[in-house]
Order: structure tokens, then sequence, then C-alpha cells
């Protein structure tokens, strides 16, 4: 059912004796029952501009107190025609209830709000026309990468990890500056075994972060980007370009005119999410590989051009060399891959390179919505709305969780998780995990390393290093005894991975290499990797 139309005839009803529900709700009897009845749902405001649930009618606080997903709106317009009187409830007649109810939680969405009221109907238009399809778009952005919400970010070497408060924390490898801590008394900078707080970003609350090699950015409520580290939006292949590092947080100047609500970045390229869900990129533009020609030092963003201009993007993954867009269309849910295509990572059933953003058809065969991707260096994977994964590209050690080391050039569904409804993935350098909605973890791929949480102690047995084919159940994690919510793991070919698992209750546990701190922890001497999960000391809930 299209979601921006019901359908549904306007019903003329008889004027209805307004009733003292409570004291705060009685307008002054003077004002016409007309004008008694607006204010009773808007107080002396348009729509959207105050919580409706301050100052609600019972219909309207009803709908905006329960968090109703937009299809339930669509689905509850359609259905009950007492919600298409719209003479009663808004100066703009145009609006029905439910409309009113979407247009409401989208105010109260941290991004959304400072918008004005030319952007905000940009974005409608932009969504489908619907205040329920931008509330969809919105909520959907938040569920893909926690934005707004703790989280974890396992880089190459190093980690960061962001409060439910937007405080920020890093730790591990500080080679290049990227930790953001500045110096040492000696003029130096110096690894972190331990969480510590970046200072210089006290009263700056971050919603989103990422983390490369060398390399730390981080996105603000108000969408600026601060970034430290190497000074370079991309590498070379056996080397860094640029020079310059960056010891603390730093305002990417070149995106001061741009709302940014996320950033990825991959090993040749950055890529920045806009809030009206354009996509812009940096570097790697040599021959055209992302649409542009530019230079790899180039710090400029330049818009991915093609099939995603008008189309809002809600999320954006990348690999090695290549970039994934989940988008947001009235009819769904879709995939969009552009990039390098060896290994048949882009899903398009070859491993042709893509200069522009391309369609994965696949899903739409699957009859799968999609509702987060994830890039690994090699593969990648989609979790659909239904519970079901996905994943497609370079399959060696089985991290494709097929049962085989097999290439697959477009997604495939992954049996072994059938009786799973996922929520969450995470894929690494031939690594994949995979969170239910029970808050089980599983893990399939390469077992080189203990990243993948299956270690069990016995070394001497070499099961540490056994490739895992098929998705198993992360029993380590099942011991802690709480529900996981997101998996972090590191995402390059040139580090050995970590692994973080983050808690319902904001507890961090983390696994795997840990040799310059990244594990929040200085391990015992001669040791470089933990196999097991043990709690980071840091409390991300507050």
């Amino acid at each position: 059912m299209d979601a921006t139309t019901s359908g549904t005839e306007t019903i003329q009803f008889c004027n209805i004796p307004e009733q003292p529900i409570a004291a705060t709700l009685i307008t002054s009897p003077r004002l016409p029952a007309f004008l008694r009845q607006v204010r009773h749902c808007f107080g002396d405001q348009v729509p959207g501009e105050f919580p409706l649930a301050a100052n609600p009618s019972i219909v309207l606080h009803v709908l905006t107190a329960c968090n109703l997903d937009p299809q339930d709106l669509a689905k509850l317009e359609a259905t009950c025609s007492f919600f298409r009187h719209p003479a009663n409830f808004a100066p703009d007649y145009d609006l029905s209830i439910a409309e009113l109810a979407a247009l409401d939680m989208c105010q109260k969405r941290a991004i959304f709000k400072p918008m004005t009221p030319e952007q905000k109907e940009d974005l409608k238009q932009m969504c489908g026309g619907s205040w329920k399809l931008v509330l969809r778009y919105l909520l959907a952005g938040e569920a893909c990468c926690r934005r707004e919400k703790s989280q974890a970010i396992a880089g190459p070497g190093h980690s960061v990890a962001v409060t439910s408060s937007g405080a920020v924390y890093s730790f591990g490898s500080n080679s290049s500056g990227q930790l953001g801590h500045g110096l040492t008394p000696e003029g130096t900078t110096a690894d972190e075994y331990r969480p510590r707080l970046i200072r210089s970003m006290q009263g700056i609350r971050i919603i989103q972060a990422t983390a490369g090699a060398g390399r730390t950015m981080l996105i603000s409520d108000t969408g600026k980007v601060y970034a430290f580290g190497k000074d370079s939006f991309g590498e070379a292949e056996y080397g860094v370009q640029g020079t310059r590092i960056v010891n603390t947080p730093q305002l990417v100047e070149s995106l001061k005119d741009i709302f940014v609500v996320q950033a990825a970045i991959g090993n040749f390229f950055t890529a920045v999410l806009s809030r009206e869900g354009r996509v812009y990129t940096f570097s790697w533009g040599s021959d055209a590989k992302l649409g542009h020609q530019t230079d790899t030092n180039d710090l400029q963003p330049y818009p991915l051009l093609g099939a995603l201009e008008n189309i809002p993007v809600v999320q954006i993954a990348a690999g090695y060399c290549y970039l994934l867009a989940l988008a947001c269309q009235p009819s769904g849910m879709s995939v969009y891959s552009v990039g390098c295509g060896l290994g048949g990572k882009l899903g398009h059933g070859s491993r042709t390179d893509e200069k522009y953003p391309r369609l994965i058809e696949q899903f739409q065969a699957f009859n799968i919505q999609p509702v987060v991707v994830a890039a690994g260096a090699w593969h990648a994977a989609v979790v659909g709305k239904d519970g079901r994964v996905c994943t497609w590209g370079w399959g060696r050690y089985g991290c494709l969780g097929h049962g085989n080391e097999d290439c697959e050039s477009a997604p495939k569904v992954v049996e072994g998780l059938s009786g799973v409804k996922a929520i969450h993935v995470a894929t690494g350098d031939y690594t994949t995990f995979v969170v239910s909605d029970k808050g089980d973890v599983y893990s399939f791929g390469c077992g080189e390393s203990s990243s993948l949480g299956h270690y069990d102690g016995t070394e001497a047995q070499g099961n540490r290093h056994t490739n895992v084919l098929q998705p198993e159940l992360v029993s380590s994690l099942k011991q802690v005894n709480e529900r996981v919510v997101q998996i972090s793991l590191t995402n390059s070919i040139f580090w050995n991975a970590h692994t973080f698992a983050l808690t319902e209750s904001g507890k961090l546990f983390a696994f795997g290499a840990g040799d310059k701190g990244q594990l929040g922890a200085k391990l015992e001497d001669n040791l470089i990797e933990r196999g097991s999960p043990e709690p980071v000391e840091i409390d991300l809930s507050s």
C-alpha cells in the first residue's frame, strides 16, 4: 500500500461537546469552540514546533507517545476514517492527524529540528511527499548505525567509544595522532592502554564516529565534522598520502556548509552522508573511479552522481575499495554499490567496476527489504526487515557463511541462520558477525586470529586457527549474561583485527588483537591478543 495516501473518504462529524478531561487541557471559555480545539492540539504554535505530548489531545498524545512505526500510522489512517477530519485539527487542512503525529515525531529528532521550513519541505518531497515517509527515513538512519546512541568502533589498531550523551573516548595506537589527545609534554604521541576522554570535544555532542588507518572522524549533533590523525582522506596502495599529522580534533572546513550525519572511511577514499540523504566522497577520483576526476590529496567533497542524486540515503558503508549505500524510497529500502568489483563484492552478478552507483537487484527477487548494510574489506552483508541475512563477495575462509570458500557475485541468503531473526551485521577482513533480536551473536570466517570469539583456550589443539565456514554461536559472549546490541570489528587488511560487543545496558566487551592497547587494557607480557571477551573499563550508558 502506498503510505502517502489512504483512499479513505473524509467523514463530516457533528459537533461534540468538549469534556473537561484535565485542568491543564481546558482553554479559555471566551475562545470560539474551533480555536479551543486547535489549541488543544497545538498550544499557540504551528504543528511540529513543540512536543504534542506536552499539550496533547487524547488522540495525538497516544499517537506520539507510543513511538509508532510510520507504516503503523499509514495503516491507522487508511482504516480509521475518524483521523481524516482535518478541519478541526490543523491550520493546514491537507494534513491528517496521522501526518501531524509523524511530523511531531520527526521534530523530536536532533537532525530534523534545526532545519528551516524550506529544508523540511524539500526533505518531505525527496522522501515521497509524506511526513510518515520522512519519519521512516529518520528512524532508518538512527537504527542502522546507532546514530545518537552509544557506540564503539574497532578501528585499525585504535578504538573509539561514544557514550549515549555524546562524550568520546579513544585508546590504542596513536602513531599518527588518531586518538586526538594532543602531544605529550615531550612533544610526542603516545599509545593509550585505557579509554581516555577526548577533552577538547567536551561540550560538543557526538552522534557518530568512524575510524580508519591512522585517522578518526567525529560527527556532532549540529552536523559538524571533526577529523584528526593523518591529514589525507585516502591512501595509496602501500603508503599514506600527505605528511601532516593532526593531533587534536579539527573542524573539516570543506564540509562546513553540509550538515553531515555519518562518515565512512575506505582505504582509498572517505565518504560522508548529509542530513538530506546525499552522499559526498573525498579522494580516489583517478580514472573517475567514484564518478569524479580528482587527486588523492584532494580535500574537497564531491557529490556522488548518478542514480542516487535524487534518492535519499540513510546509511553508507565503505570497504577496501568500494562503497555501499542504503537508500530510502517510497516503494521501500534498496541498496546501491559503486567502486571496485573484484571478487564480486558490488553484488551485481559480475566482477565489473562501477563508476556510478548501481542498484543491487537481487533483494527484490528474494523479497527482502534491506535495513542494515555492512561493507567488509572484500565482502558485504545485508540484514532484511524480516531478519534474514544475505552475504556476497570474496568468500575466502568462509566469511560468507555458506559452508564453503566460494565467491558470490550476487547476494545469497545465509541458510545457516534460517532460525535466527537478525537485527545487526558487522563485517571485517574475511570475518562476519550477526546479532539476533534476542541479543545472541553468531560469527563465521577467518580463524587465524582470536577476533571471531570462538577460541576456547585450547590453543595446543589448534582450535584458535580453525576457519568457521557456517554461522556459529559465540558462546563466550553468551556467558556475559548481557544482551548484545552492536558488534564492531576491524575492517582493514593491514592490521590484526579486534572486536567489540556493546550490550543493551552500555557495557563494552573486547577481544582479539590488543598489542597497542586497542582492547582498552594492557595485556600480559608476551601476549598480543585475547581470545575471550573481557569488559572494557568504561560505561557508555551515561
